[in-house]
């Protein structure tokens, strides 16, 4: 997995590309957990090819973090992991684009 993140403003876009499992969801918690002052945290998922279990919950962990704020968003998922949304509840807790 990589990542990539991009400031503009108080808005960080995290982009991740690869596989977002039990193996690489830690480095991305790690990622979110020291994002400073933002307002507004935007994932782009263009290049993730899989979710587990393990990737929702640092997704969760992001809303939970940012609920105060201006929460947090998904563009650009591919069918597959909306789809993986749509049937864990995700899509109702997150802005999916």
């Amino acid at each position: 997995m990589n990542v990539t993140k991009a400031m503009d403003g108080n808005k960080l876009t995290i982009a991740v590309e690869g596989r977002l499992d039990t193996n690489t969801a830690p480095e991305l918690q790690k990622e979110i957990t020291n994002i400073g002052d933002v307002d507004e945290l935007v994932f782009d998922f263009s290049n993730l090819v899989y979710i587990s279990s393990a990737g929702l919950r640092v997704l969760m962990i992001a809303q939970k973090g940012m609920s105060s704020k201006g929460g947090v968003k998904v563009i650009n998922a591919s069918e597959d992991v909306k789809e993986i949304f749509d049937i864990t509840g995700f899509s109702s807790i997150l802005t999916v684009e």
